[in-house]
């Protein structure tokens, strides 16, 4: 071929990472880069022809016969000129002039273990070569006839080889060909469109010819299908055909890597010309197939070349591919983390970039988490989402303080300082005084409830607080009634620890929160002169603040501060003699007035509960001010109970209330002068009937009832009389037979007791003459009389009974239950 000089590819020497569509949202699954040094060098004399990969090292051939050995990087290790079998890191070598060409070379996968020195040259024929004990390379011929073979590859046992009719496989432990897999389209020619192969493992071959796709495996013929046949065969796993000529195929986990020739119709001269080759990654199924990915590589001078020019390596275990075409080497390579952030970078999908960077930052190399976050925020700045790109600032800038300033500079150069406000370092990694105060000082000139907010949230410590009082204080100057300003001072004040100012500012505008400031810091000493303040803004909570803290502000003191608004000093006294009756007793006299004058309903309880009030001055006061019913309780307890009963059936009228009272009294002669009273009027006598058969006999009520006079309801009354008397009668008589039945029921029980025996033992003794009372010596007869109350006399021992009774008593028991009389003369005994 003549050299020609090379044509410019559209894209970077590093990288020919291009795309049809650049503008695709698919990412790409692989990435290129040329492969350069003495590749470049190379291909500026000579054209590539072929690639052969193994571990860190490649074989370039070229079309004028030369063989160069590369490192990685595409720098030449090595130069041949003949076919030869080079060790790589032994001394070991082979090399041979053919008479023929040779298509294509294969070696053992095993070459370097003693037993395996083989390989295999394909030209018109097939020769393996093995080493032979002598040393010496011995060749066979395993194939011949069909065509000069064109590509071999050799994997464990089996190497498989492609000719003008098709491709075979060898089994070389059994010298045995167990396949033929003939080509599908015959109408292209071989040397034009050559079949390419590879294993994808050991038993399972792929074979990619025109644009025809077959997967191959190799499998174990069960040995009662054996025969004359070899032991194994091959199924044809699956095979489907490509839109395009296929230059190369590799594995790729269950993928497919297939290398594409492409040819297109001109806009220009509406003739069919050469496109620029495809690598897919295509998904193969079993009659048909999914493509993954599909990215046409710009190479040099592709519009010259043809489907034979280009071929496909890869290096196993490393996902690295090889693209040879005549002008340029490229290698495609799966992409890593950082390829795949970067793709994200690219599309400006800045959240899915900083969610793989986290995933993955141990395995990064030219990515930061951080620097990913700081061009997010700067996108979300640019495109006006200030809140959310404040947001991201806490989980982004970390506790870098620099960070921190730089972008609150950035929100106020752009007027979003609000923005930020709210994700501010607050207890780790502070930042410095001014950038609090700035932030404080836009609040306060344009909302002054988001000023109070944050003076509420932040600590104290972060900014000068001297300064924002008084900032403050001037716009209060303005404004002052403004409550939000001036509720946002007093907790300036209460951080300066200027609890006085804040108090009396709280007191002012009646805020919830002073009595818990008044507790917080114990501001008891600062209140004594305000306790009406405190009072008039929630007397609840005072009281029972003051009452709580006692020791702190006395009583003498509150009541004393509270003597010109009585009102307030009443409700402070009355729950002080709720909580304890007599703590406050020097003040009951003072209270009965504070009573009658605010809260009469608690006049009575108080009088009946209070034992230090002057019942003197308490009547004084009540019969002035007309108030009957502690006027009557008042009376009774001073022993007046004639009069108080006088002056309910006067005052108030009420026979009800009157009877209750002689129920409560419980006198006889205070129940006369209610009949007495009540005699002459008929309603009252009606009441009378209804409620005082219980204390006093109806018959003294009845007799003195005035012949002819007209008692409404009084055969109502007198019914109830009756019913009454007769549910007394009834009770009586079930009390009766109640007793009865329990006396008989204890009676029959203690007989069923002194029925019992007794024990009698050497621990008893004689009530009489205290010795033992059994006999020492059991054979003589005795006779001892025993009680049921357990005292035992012997006879002789017992007195005679009298002659007027036979029954025997316990002179013990009967003595005693005679009177202390008995006891005494018991002693005596």
């Amino acid at each position: 071929m003549a050299e020609a000089e090379p044509q410019e590819p559209r894209c970077n020497e590093e990288s020919t990472d291009e795309s049809e569509e650049d503008d695709s949202e698919e990412e790409p699954k692989l990435k290129y880069e040329r492969l350069s040094n003495g590749v470049t060098e190379i291909l500026q004399k000579d054209v590539a022809s072929c690639m052969m990969v193994h571990e860190k090292f490649l074989a370039l051939g070229t079309h004028y016969g030369k063989v160069y050995l590369l490192d990685v990087q595409g720098n030449i290790t090595q130069k041949f000129d003949i076919v030869q079998v080079f060790g790589l890191y032994t001394g070991e070598e082979f090399h041979e002039t053919f008479d023929c060409p040779i298509k294509i070379v294969a070696v053992h996968p095993q070459f370097v273990r003693s037993h395996c020195k083989q390989f295999v040259t394909g030209g018109n024929k097939l020769f393996l070569y093995e080493k032979s004990w002598m040393n010496r390379w011995k060749p066979s011929v395993l194939h011949e006839g069909e065509g000069n073979i064109r590509n071999v590859k050799w994997r464990g046992n089996l190497i498989a080889w492609a000719n003008n009719m098709g491709v075979k496989i060898l089994d070389v432990i059994a010298k045995q060909r167990i396949t033929n897999v003939p080509r599908d389209d015959i109408n292209l020619r071989p040397d034009m469109y050559p079949c390419s192969l590879c294993w994808k493992d050991n038993l399972t071959l792929i074979i990619g010819w025109g644009n025809s796709v077959k997967i191959c495996s190799v499998k174990e013929r069960h040995a009662s299908e054996m025969r004359d046949l070899p032991s194994r065969y091959v199924e044809i796993v699956s095979q489907f055909n490509t839109e395009f000529y296929i230059s190369g195929i590799a594995p790729l986990c269950d993928q497919l890597v297939i290398l594409s020739y492409v040819k297109e119709i001109s806009e220009k001269t509406e003739k069919e010309c050469c496109s620029r080759p495809r690598l897919d990654i295509i998904q193969p199924f079993p009659e048909s197939c999914e493509e993954i990915s599909s990215d046409a590589l710009t190479v040099r001078r592709f519009q010259e070349n043809e489907c034979r020019d280009y071929c496909l390596e890869y290096s196993e275990g490393e996902s690295l591919f090889y693209i040879i075409s005549p002008r340029d080497v490229v290698v495609a390579k799966e992409r890593d983390q950082d390829d795949h952030i970067e793709w994200l970078l690219e599309k400006k999908k800045y959240e899915e970039a900083l969610m793989a960077a986290e995933i993955s930052q141990k395995t990064m190399k030219k990515h930061k988490i951080q620097d990913i976050g700081l061009a997010y925020i700067n996108h979300l700045m640019e495109i006006g989402e200030y809140d959310l790109a404040a947001r991201k600032c806490q989980k982004i800038l970390g506790k870098n303080t620099d960070l921190w300033e730089f972008e609150v500079h950035r929100f106020k150069e752009i007027g979003q300082l609000k923005a930020i406000s709210r994700y501010l370092p607050r207890r780790d990694s502070v930042l410095k005084p001014f950038i609090y105060e700035m932030v404080l000082h836009e609040f306060l000139e344009s909302d002054y409830e988001g000023f109070a907010t944050l003076i509420k949230e932040w600590p104290g410590n972060l900014y000068n607080n001297a300064i924002i009082v008084q900032a403050v204080v001037d716009h209060l100057k303005k404004d002052p009634q403004n409550r939000t300003l001036l509720k946002t001072l007093a907790e300036l004040y209460t951080y300066d620890q200027r609890y006085g100012k804040a108090l009396e500012i709280y007191l002012t505008l009646r805020h919830k929160d002073v009595f818990q400031l008044i507790h917080k810091h114990n501001l008891f000493s600062s209140i004594r002169d305000k306790i009406v303040l405190l009072m008039e803004f929630d007397s609840e909570k005072a009281v029972d603040m003051l009452l709580d803290n006692e020791d702190k502000i006395s009583i003498d003191k509150v009541v004393e501060e509270l003597k010109n608004r009585p009102e307030l000093q009443h409700v402070y006294l009355h729950k002080l003699f709720k909580r304890d009756h007599h703590k406050g007793q020097k003040y009951h006299e003072k209270q009965i007035s504070l009573y009658a004058e605010y809260d009469r309903p608690n006049l009575l309880p108080f009088l009946r509960d209070s034992t230090h009030c002057p019942l003197e001055k308490a009547l004084e006061i009540c019969q002035q001010r007309n108030f009957v019913e502690e006027t009557v309780y008042l009376l009774s307890r001073m022993g007046n109970s004639r009069s108080a009963l006088k002056m309910i059936m006067e005052e108030l009228y009420d026979v009800d209330k009157a009877i209750e009272f002689a129920k409560e009294q419980d006198d006889a002669e205070l129940w006369e002068d209610l009949i007495l009273y009540s005699i002459d009027k008929p309603p009252f006598i009606t009441g009378l009937l209804n409620n005082i058969g219980t204390h006093v006999d109806p018959i003294l009520l009845i007799h003195r009832i005035k012949e002819g006079m007209e008692i409404p309801n009084l055969r109502d009354s007198l019914v109830k009389i009756l019913q009454d008397y007769n549910l007394q009668i009834l009770l009586r008589e079930g009390c009766k037979k109640i007793l009865v039945a329990d006396s008989l029921s204890l009676l029959k029980k203690m007989h069923r007791t002194q029925m019992r025996g007794v024990l009698v033992d050497e621990e008893n003794i004689c009530e009489t003459c205290l010795s033992p009372i059994l006999p020492t010596d059991a054979s003589k007869s005795f006779s001892v009389t025993v009680f049921h109350c357990r005292h035992m006399f012997h006879k002789e021992c017992f007195p005679e009974l009298s002659t007027d009774s036979s029954v025997h008593f316990c002179n013990i028991c009967s003595a005693k239950h005679r009177g202390p009389g008995s006891a005494i003369l018991e002693m005596k005994k």
